[in-house]
């Protein structure tokens, strides 16, 4: 999606929000956020899927024909085509009412400036030029910029796939779809409805496609040659049952033709794939796994390359302390309880932090009499820490190349863990207040952060490539990065990430891991990919993986994605569980298997109901069945 320019602004508005007089103006001249939300597929797409189908056009045709020559009981077949719409309907409705509901739960009520007074409303109600403010855990409901910022930090990840927070300053642009991570402000609307960056990214993502199903498209082609057979079978029976009453029972005649053709249209087949598919649907949804579309099922299992985004769907948010390394002569022990002692003083920690708080809990005896909270301006926390023994010392945490002077040997060290992937923090204390810039500090130890895994994800990996199924990583986020996550759940091909800025023509066939992947790129890598004759399924979960979860064969999102991502997919793992794939791949091999075994019952009783047509109309007989013994 190419990028527009940020709209020119009338005027600032002013601290304490607009009137309610320029708020019922812009409803006047249509400028509020109301975007029609879309968290699943529309009830009158799922009609039109399960309804206006080939088979129920031949069925439909000859029930309505026979309502007319009556009579009614001879009709029964025609149950068969409200049961298997009912059928798909059904079960896509109940799925689309599981969507609905998570919509809700998570649907956001920011907090404008109206009158001088903030207020809570529905995104809907939000309008052009709104002042909105920002606390820890809000989303941006609508494009803008900011008038105010405190140690804001905004994760853009569910837009960019960037997993770090981004630090913005008062003039910087909001983007719908993000969440603050730290910090607060507030932000003036330029964008909003149709017009907001998450709304256009969605919009393009809207048209109506049908999931491919080899099993659905092989009973259409049979459907098809049936029908071709049909028409030429149903005039020559409606002829020879004509000749064989003498011209004298019309609608008769008419009701042993269309015996003759109705028991040509493999008729059970086609219902037993919908049942089959409804009950593997049942069988998923006791995994928490939900199938938006039946034939999901089945694309899944015959997909040989899945496309993976990492962050959301390979880690978890959040990170992990993966060591601790004490410097010169601090003890590990005396690391640990600074460490769980700075992490208890931190009043507004950010998930560097929150790491740092879960692997080292409040030792016993120290205090903090002074503390100094994080800031990304600043790149550091302190607190003047007393310990167990009385004595007092400033204790920093931070980023090592603010803390230490360039060219200090330590650095070195630390440039080649951050160029694996990994997060370096440093632990150093000083003699110096903490008013004061941070100068000749001694560095204690380095704490060292990595990104939290799933704990499923390598053997869900492993699994794919068992099967012959190839694993792609597409991330917005730094390709080293990605390369190192590759690294940890041991993907072929870790250790070769690509740039998607460099990206060359050879490499979206030969390489596994990609970086720095914009969200037309994800698309075009998708496209691709099927282009050269690979069955592709895009697992994701923010709104920069929409455009590629729609181009897929299969798209597969988690519960916890954006409402976007989630109306799009046609899979979605309500527990945020990678490791359900494999038994979402298991499930519809076990469909196909079933199907295919008893394909050629039902198509035998084809091919004898065309042979029986046939020498009934060579002889001129009566045909022997009424549509009533056929049902």
């Amino acid at each position: 999606m190419t990028e527009t320019p940020e709209p020119r602004q009338s005027r600032d508005t002013p601290a304490g929000g607009l009137t309610a007089a320029e708020v019922a103006e812009r409803v006047r001249h249509g400028q509020v956020n109301d975007v029609p939300a879309r968290s699943s597929r529309p009830v009158r797409e799922i009609v039109r899927a399960n309804v206006l189908t080939l088979f129920n056009g031949i069925m439909g045709t000859l029930f309505a024909i026979i309502l007319v020559v009556g009579p009614i009981q001879d009709a029964l077949f025609g149950f068969v085509v409200v049961a298997n719409a009912l059928i798909g309907i059904v079960q896509e409705l109940r799925a689309k009412r599981t969507l609905d509901s998570l919509a809700v739960i998570g649907e956001a009520r920011p907090t404008v400036r109206r009158d001088g007074e903030a207020v809570s409303v529905a995104t809907s109600e939000v309008v052009l030029d709104d002042l909105i403010e920002l606390g820890p855990g809000d989303q941006v409901v609508v494009d803008g910029r900011l008038v105010e910022a405190d140690g804001l930090e905004v994760d853009e990840s569910l837009l960019t796939g960037e997993a770090d927070p981004v630090l913005k300053r008062p003039g910087d642009r909001v983007l719908s779809g993000s969440f603050v991570a730290a910090g607060g402000g507030a932000f003036q609307a330029t964008r909003v409805g149709r017009g907001a960056y998450a709304a256009r990214l969605a919009e393009e993502a809207t048209r109506f496609t049908l999931v491919g199903s080899e099993l659905r498209e092989g009973i259409q082609r049979i459907l098809r040659i049936c029908l071709a057979v049909m028409v030429p079978a149903g005039v020559g029976l409606v002829i020879s049952q004509l000749v064989v009453f003498n011209r004298t029972d019309t609608f008769g005649a008419i009701r042993r033709a269309v015996a003759g053709i109705v028991v040509m249209v493999p008729e059970g087949l086609v219902l037993l794939t919908s049942v089959a598919f409804a009950i593997g649907v049942i069988r998923l949804g006791q995994r928490m796994c939900l199938v938006q579309e039946l034939p999901a099922i089945e694309g899944l299992a015959r997909v040989d390359v899945v496309c993976l985004d990492k962050t959301g769907t390979l880690t978890e948010g959040g990170m992990d302390v993966a060591e601790v390394r004490p410097l010169g002569d601090t003890s590990r022990r005396l690391a640990g309880d600074a460490l769980g002692a700075l992490g208890a003083a931190e009043p507004r920690p950010n998930a560097s932090l929150r790491a740092v708080i879960a692997s080292h809990p409040p030792p016993e005896g120290w205090r903090a009499a002074e503390t100094l909270p994080f800031s990304s301006a600043r790149k550091y926390a302190g607190a003047a820490l007393t310990g167990p023994d009385g004595a007092t010392a400033v204790w920093l945490l931070g980023a090592p190349d603010v803390l230490l002077p360039s060219g200090h040997p330590q650095l070195v060290d630390i440039e080649g863990l951050n160029a694996s992937g990994l997060r370096v923090l440093l632990l150093a204390h000083t003699d110096r207040p903490l008013s004061e810039n941070p100068e000749g500090v001694s560095p204690a130890a380095l704490v060292i952060l990595e990104q939290r895994l799933r704990p499923d994800a390598g053997d869900t990996l492993r699994y794919f490539a068992e099967q012959g199924v190839a694993a792609k990583i597409i991330s917005g986020d730094n390709a080293v990065s990605v390369g190192a996550v590759a690294a940890k759940l041991e993907l072929p091909g870790a250790t070769d990430a690509v740039d998607a800025r460099r990206l060359s023509a050879g490499d979206l066939e030969r390489a596994t891991v990609f970086g720095r992947v914009t969200p037309q790129q994800k698309r075009e890598m998708v496209g691709g990919l099927r282009a050269g004759g690979h069955t592709v399924a895009m697992t994701g979960d923010g709104v920069n993986d929409v455009l590629a979860l729609k181009d897929a064969d299969i798209g597969v999102s988690m519960g916890s994605g954006s409402p976007a991502a989630r109306a799009v997919a046609q899979i979605v793992l309500l527990n945020n569980s990678f490791a359900t794939l494999p038994s979402v791949v298991a499930e519809g091999r076990r469909v196909i298997g079933n199907i295919e075994r008893v394909a050629a019952l039902f198509l035998t009783k084809t091919v004898y109901s065309v042979v029986l047509a046939v020498v009934v109309i060579a002889t001129a007989v009566p045909y022997p069945f009424l549509p009533r013994h056929l049902t």
